[in-house]
């Protein structure tokens, strides 16, 4: 039984000649092969053989890359240019970060139950907006939280520098 079995995820070793080898399938792979371990929900870790550092989110951008690069993208040039603007923001890095996770995590969820109701379901448009006005009411929910928390969190600071020592 491997780590892999036991609740381990998997271990991918990068080599210094930029290969990544499986430790599990003992043998190299690709980023398409990555990306299929991403598909199949198979846990794993990149971890770069000469420094020991881990570098799984470099390999998954490089996976997207690769993605937007060859088929039809799925991230405009505007969406792009955002995230980009929103590195070195301080808190509001963080709140667009949290915001994107938690979006795509429901935007997962809803597809799942729209896969999961659309073959019972004889009007998938109706089902289709409802869950569009679903999503965008816990949209817009979603981003009052994460905004009032950075702008607690931000009041905090500001508190703070105020405060005599």
């Amino acid at each position: 039984m491997t780590g892999a079995y036991m609740g381990e995820p998997r271990v991918i070793k990068k080599y210094p000649n930029r290969r990544l080898y499986d430790t599990e399938e003992s043998c190299y792979i690709t980023l398409a092969e990555v990306r299929k371990l991403v598909v199949e929900r198979i846990e794993f870790i990149v971890i770069d053989k000469k420094t020991q550092e881990d570098i799984t989110r470099s390999i998954l951008l490089q996976v997207i890359a690769e993605q937007e690069h060859a088929g039809e993208p799925l991230m405009s040039r505007d969406f792009l240019s955002h995230v980009i603007r929103a590195y070195g923001g301080g808190i509001m890095q963080g709140v667009v970060g949290s915001y994107l996770e938690q979006s795509l995590k429901l935007f997962a969820a809803q597809q799942g139950e729209m896969r999961g109701r659309a073959p019972d379901s004889g009007d998938v448009t109706a089902v289709t907006q409802r869950n569009f006005q679903r999503w965008r009411t816990v949209q817009d929910e979603i981003f009052r939280t994460l905004i009032g928390s950075a702008a607690t969190a931000q009041q905090r600071a500001a508190d703070k520098q105020l405060q005599p020592e």
